[in-house]
């Protein structure tokens, strides 16, 4: 058996694709289904390409609710820090933020929370991230 892929449906292509982009994923494939009004986008982290993202697009409009009971995707980082300051530098809130040095919380613009664990060992607890609260829900 080999994982394949984690589906999530999504609202705006656009936008989703700007806010996986902006966490470092990269499209791998596309597929349209004009007959079936959706299109499906394979994103991955570069050198992880075995590991996709099934960003699902359906034409017409559906409410997918708060996406709560989806759970998380979570990704390895190399630095939890930075990537969570370009996040907030393009208006993505982050939801838990890493006041640990290991673990943070974001939500994509349909509300799928996203994981993102530092890379092997923790770095060290600093300002902003340590005093940092929690907002909304993750």
């Amino acid at each position: 058996m080999k994982y394949l892929h984690t589906m999530v449906r999504v609202r705006d292509l656009d936008a989703s694709l700007r806010f996986y982009e902006l966490l470092g994923l990269r499209e791998v494939r596309r597929a349209d289904y004009p007959k079936g009004r959706f299109t499906l986008v394979y994103l991955a982290a570069p050198g992880d390409e075995d590991a996709q993202l099934e960003l699902t697009w359906n034409y017409d409009a559906e409410d997918y609710g708060s996406a709560r009971n989806f759970g998380h995707v979570a990704y390895a980082v190399d630095d939890i820090y930075s990537l969570c300051q370009r996040l907030m530098d393009h208006g993505i809130t982050i939801s838990r933020p890493p006041r640990d040095g290991r673990m943070a919380f974001v939500r994509s613009p349909d509300q799928i929370s996203i994981e993102l664990l530092q890379r092997g060992d923790a770095l060290p607890s600093c300002e902003p991230w340590s005093s940092m609260p929690n907002v909304g829900q993750w």
